[in-house]
Formats: structure tokens, sequence, C-alpha cells
């Protein structure tokens, strides 16, 4: 089936969703927060041009090779969206887990989650208006949605900005509290977000299950692509063995549950939009752990190889 047809779907949402949603996504900002603490930016101090450099590839260099790639694949307006909403997401704190698992430099991957959840309170929904204006097909669908740009930055800032200041806050004055907190609010906003994609594409349940395996490989390739701007990046950068991998995972791993949730709840949860941001979010875990593992792997053969030609 040709996932054109995903543009025109529009996933409908339970009664009280324009409730219900907002809330999920202050509920996922506020764990995020409670998981940043200020210690976390001490690589801004020690080593802040690479460190920008790094932060730039992800805020910059991914919605900007993500706006060349749609002009490749040509895909649907609503896929376009989707690609540009994930590009332009924070990194996921499942980058730390894979970059530790990677034997990376999980302090600098630390530092950078932190960074961009912070400054995702703005930037995101700027980052989104700005780059989707840039590709006709995706910004005549926006258009066509109403999207109000001056209500949907500010409406989107405060709903991010509250919540990451309040669990930044009990974060640092109460570290302990934070961490019995962050799980608990954590699962239940991912709960509470997995109910209302679940409920809202029911409806259109077959047209979702045939054109899957088409908007899995696009974001199979997406995801690929985000990984080469992160290796890219921090070898141009000058960055360690131990750094690029951080790098890679950072740029790589996005927060897509709060791309779904700005989906869901500002742009009306267009079909393709949704579909490709909830694609991305499973995928991304299997490549970011099958890169971790060829990580590992590579790190066991230099060893061998070493060994053997030890005196």
């Amino acid at each position: 089936m040709d996932i054109a047809a995903l543009d025109a779907v529009q996933i409908e949402l339970a009664p009280g969703a324009s409730l219900i949603l907002p809330a999920i996504l202050a509920i996922l900002m506020f764990a995020v927060a409670l998981d940043v603490h200020v210690g976390d930016f001490a690589q801004l101090r020690t080593r802040p041009g690479r460190f920008l450099g790094a932060a730039a590839a992800q805020i910059i260099g991914l919605p900007l090779v993500t706006l060349a790639l749609i002009h490749v694949l040509s895909p649907p307006p609503s896929i376009a969206l989707g690609m540009i909403v994930v590009a332009c997401c924070p990194g996921g704190n499942v980058s730390n887990f894979l970059t530790h698992l990677a034997r990376g430099d999980t302090a600098l991957s630390v530092s950078l989650t932190a960074t961009s959840s912070l400054a995702a309170a703005l930037l995101t929904p700027v980052s989104i208006l700005f780059w989707t204006s840039l590709y006709g097909p995706a910004d005549a669908l926006v258009e066509s949605i109403e999207v109000s740009p001056i209500p949907f930055v500010l409406q989107t800032t405060l709903l991010l900005a509250v919540p990451l200041a309040i669990g930044m806050g009990i974060a640092h004055r109460f570290p302990r509290t934070a961490h019995r907190l962050r799980p608990v609010f954590l699962v239940a906003g991912l709960l509470g977000l997995a109910s209302m994609v679940i409920g809202g594409v029911s409806t259109n349940w077959a047209l979702f299950t045939a054109t899957a395996g088409s908007v899995l490989v696009i974001a199979m390739i997406h995801n690929a692509v985000a990984f080469g701007v992160g290796a890219a990046s921090a070898r141009l950068l000058g960055f360690e063995t131990a750094g690029r991998r951080s790098v890679t995972f950072e740029v790589g791993i996005q927060n897509t549950g709060l791309g779904l949730v700005i989906l869901l709840g500002q742009f009306e949860g267009v079909g393709g939009a949704a579909a490709i941001t909830a694609l991305w979010a499973v995928w991304h875990l299997f490549s970011g752990g099958a890169l971790a593992g060829f990580y590992r792997g590579l790190d066991w053969v230099r060893s061998q190889k070493s060994a053997e030609t030890a005196p």
C-alpha cells in the first residue's frame, strides 16, 4: 500500500486528550529533569570547544542532514514532518546506557544529554517550525493543520520549561528523592503515551500495519544517517575513541517520546508523522544495542591482536 495514504490519516484520540497529552509531556520532561544535575554540565567548562561542537552536531547538524535526506528520498509530507520532528528532539537518556555499554565517555554523554534536554524547552519547537518551513510539502501540511507559530512555541516551551525547572530543583535539593521518583514518573509517562497511541491507531490499524514495512525502512535509513552524523562530527572535532562513541550515540538516539507527544498534541496526530516517530522509537533501541555490541566486539579483537603482538 502507498504510504502517501498516511497523509490523510489523523490519529483519533479519546475525549479529554487535549488535557491528558500536555500532562504526559510534563510528566516525561519532569522525569528527565530528575536525572539532571549541575555536575552534568562539567564538560562544558573543561572542554567548551569540542563540547559545543558536539551539541551543534545534534541541534543543527542532524536537522540539516535530515532535510537533505528528505530531498533525496522524497517521502510523503507527513513522513517528512515526522523525520524533522525526530531530528529536532533532544537526545534520549538511553544514549547514556549505550555509551557505557560500548565503553564510551559516559560523562560526556551525560553532559550532552543534559544540555540538549535543557535547551529543548525553547529550541525544539522553534527548530521544528524552522526546518519544516524549508521543505515545501511539509510546510504546506503544517499550514493545512493551522498550527499557529507563536502559540505553538509559547505553549510547548512552557510545558517543557516548567517541569524541567521543578525536576532539576528537586534533583539538586533532594537527590535521593529524585532518584526514587524518576522511574515512577518515567513509567507513568511512557504508559500514558503508549495507551494514547494504541487507542488512536486502532481505528486505522489495517492501514498502519500495511504501510509499517515501508515506513520502517525510511526510519532505519534516517537512524543510520543520524549515527553517521554523530560519528563524522566527533571525528572532525578531534574526539578520542571513547568520545567519538559518545557523540555517535548522542546524535543517533533521540527522545522520540517527546516527539510523539508534540505530534499528537500540536499537529493533530497526522498519521505518517506519528508512524515514523513511533517506529523510530522502537528501531533505535535495536540499532543502538547492535552498535554497542559492535564496539565491544571491536575492542575484543583489538585486545586479542595486542596480546598476540606483545613480547
